[in-house]
């Protein structure tokens, strides 16, 4: 099969569209024929070594190494024990996350635990299924249901997430993979949703349900927003903390980026909860949102999308940074 694969790691040019092995499937899991790949950061995180990471924290990985996790596709065999689907169904999954170089979505061919896969919706097209489930499971983990035991390597307690309806809340970054479907399910849970993003994505955001909109190249949200009861920074990072005058006392600030926040001390004294975790597979949760996909009331938006052969245009495309949406690899 065609793969994608590196074999050091750097930046786009280490990505190399070569043959590889076909993979074997066990039991428990299926061979997914690929359609389309779904690109999110922890793809060019490993890319670089996750070189931002402190170096206890950095992977050890054994090349050649085929990076990705999002995909939708066709069942093309089935392992043993695997009854729940059948050959010839359109399925999409995020695969083995968080395993570093397990997942190996950037493939004509991979293999997927069952357990990680859910139908396709109908309504949406291969394009639009590979590149919901990273960003879409993020955004469901953080504000509806955790859905998974794991351990959280990035606090020491469970992440919680918090009731929504007729609250007030406000997404950072909004425009972005995550962020543009945490306004949409903030929304559909009864939030009162302020969206922030440059001032090209206001329309679109208010199209997805946002009922108000800072522009953050005209004005600083964290002087103009406040008595919000929940913050979902979709950025993230050190500045996270430029947030905690705006929430109320009892108020929660969620950082999908939580590296370098420095405001844990603040936080307590204003009584406020900060909370993260890291996303996990999950099947039966892609399964749970499916319809929400099928009859448009979560819209997945696409920025673009490239063949796989050009992944390193879709890669330096990441790099630019003000992306609307995801972008997707296509498979032939």
């Amino acid at each position: 099969m065609k793969a994608v694969r590196i074999h050091a790691f750097g930046g786009p040019e280490v990505l190399v569209y070569e043959d590889a092995p076909m993979p074997v499937i066990k039991a428990g899991e299926v061979l997914v024929r690929v359609h389309a790949i779904g690109i999110n950061p922890p793809d060019w995180y490993l890319r670089d070594g996750y070189k931002a990471l402190p170096p206890e924290w950095q992977p050890k990985v054994d090349f050649p190494l085929i990076l990705g996790t999002d995909i939708s596709g066709t069942i093309e065999a089935l392992g043993e024990g695997v009854d729940r689907f059948a050959v010839g169904d359109e399925v999409y999954a995020m695969v083995r996350f968080f395993s570093v170089g397990e997942s190996q979505a950037y493939a004509e061919y991979v293999s997927v635990p069952a357990s990680e896969l859910a139908l396709k919706p109908k309504g949406i097209d291969h394009l639009q299924a590979a590149a919901a489930p990273m960003s879409l499971l993020t955004a469901w983990q953080f504000l509806v249901d955790v859905g998974h035991e794991a351990p959280n390597p990035l606090q020491s307690d469970r992440h919680r997430p918090v009731p929504l309806e007729a609250r007030s809340v406000l997404v950072n970054g909004a425009a972005g993979g995550v962020g543009h479907l945490a306004v949409q399910i903030a929304k559909l849970k009864g939030a009162h949703v302020t969206a922030v993003a440059s001032g090209r994505h206001e329309q679109l955001l208010r199209d997805l349900g946002a009922d108000a909109f800072i522009d953050y190249t005209q004005m600083a949200p964290e002087t103009f927003a406040r008595d919000l009861d929940l913050i979902v920074d979709t950025v993230g990072g050190p500045a996270t903390g430029r947030f905690l005058p705006c929430l109320k006392p009892g108020g929660a600030l969620f950082s999908v980026y939580p590296l370098g926040f420095s405001g844990a001390d603040e936080a307590a004294r204003l009584g406020i909860t900060v909370s993260t975790l890291q996303v996990r597979s999950s099947g039966a949760q892609l399964a749970e949102i499916a319809p929400l996909l099928n009859d448009g009331s979560i819209r997945v938006l696409i920025d673009s999308q490239y063949p796989l052969a050009a992944v390193r245009e879709a890669h330096e495309r990441a790099a630019r940074g003000h992306i609307q949406g995801k972008i997707v690899l296509t498979v032939e």
